[in-house]
This record gives C-alpha cells, structure tokens and sequence, in this order.
C-alpha cells in the first residue's frame, strides 16, 4: 500500500521535533495527529507565521503523545500484515527522520516500516515536470499536504513523459527546471 505524507516540525539544525503529521493511505483513509510533545516556544519565526495558526485548539482529540501516535500509525500502517509499506513525501528527507523518530533510533523502527520515503520531487522531474496544481491556501497543514502528496503522485503517474531538456543548461545542471 502507498502512504503519502507530510509533517510539521521544528528543528534547529541539531533535533528535529515533531509537530504533527498527516497521512493518505492509497485506498482513501486518513490519519492526522499533532504530537503534545513539542515546544512551541522553540518554533522559528517560519513556524510561527505558517505552521502553528493552522494547528487545531489543544483542547482537540487530535493533539496525542508521541506514543499513541506511533501505536495509532503503526496500526493505520497495518505492520503486521503482508501488505509492504511504500511511503512518499515531497522532499521527504526531514520528514522520514521525523517519522522514524518515533521508535527511536533507527534500530527500533519496525521492520514492516521501510528505511526510505519514496520522493515525489524526484518521481516529478524524471516524469518531466508536468504542471501541478496551485498550493492550497492550508499548505502547511500536514494533512492538507499529505493530500496534496496523493494527488501529485496520481497527477504525475498520469501525465508524466520522459523527461524533456529545456535548455543546454538544463541538461549539463538539472537546473531550470518550473517548480509547482
């Protein structure tokens, strides 16, 4: 099963602390979580202004410890089943950490979740940039962007050529390339 994600973190370029995370399983479902557990006082101005606005009150069923939420994915993930775990992000490297974090270190991450997110910048440019959607209004709302992530994947599968090169630049550097 596909899983298309995003999160929502604070990191100061040691730690990377979660905020919340949003999920869309291929077959429709959805979870989404905000972790009780970060600083907001830690959060950078970026944060500040595009992240936490969009978070829900903390009196809301949704804000979980760290534990629930990765008991909570690893039952949404289905890890003791036969199905394999494929997850994708949009430059998804910060994201899989974050994700992975949530066992701990790395040798306490289940053997069902895989060591990698698929990325779907990359999937996009190979697939020669087709044109994407505007970004939501709610980018920055992990689930909203998670949902954006499937709906990229699905746009990119269906459109997608071999890549095109636009220029002598962008075949020598991979540079000048639209970006959604």
């Amino acid at each position: 099963m596909r899983y298309f994600y995003d999160t929502e973190f604070i990191d100061d370029g040691r730690t990377i602390d979660l905020i919340s995370i949003g999920v869309v399983a291929e077959d429709g479902r959805e979870y989404y979580a905000i972790s009780t557990e970060f600083d907001p006082d830690r959060a950078g101005r970026w944060v500040r202004k595009h992240v936490l606005p969009k978070l829900p009150s903390p009196s809301s069923k949704l804000w979980r410890s760290r534990r629930q939420i990765r008991e909570e994915l690893e039952e949404f993930f289905g890890i003791e089943g036969d199905e394999p775990i494929e997850l994708w992000a949009w430059v998804g490297a910060y994201d899989h950490v974050v994700l992975c974090q949530l066992w701990g270190p790395m040798t306490e991450l289940p053997q069902a979740i895989p060591r990698f997110t698929r990325e779907l910048r990359q999937f996009w440019e190979d697939r020669g940039s087709p044109r994407m959607p505007p970004r939501s209004r709610d980018a920055h709302d992990a689930l909203v962007d998670a949902r954006q992530n499937l709906e990229r994947f699905q746009l990119i599968r269906e459109t997608g050529s071999a890549p095109q090169v636009e220029s002598t630049q962008a075949a020598e550097t991979g540079v000048n390339r639209r970006l959604p």
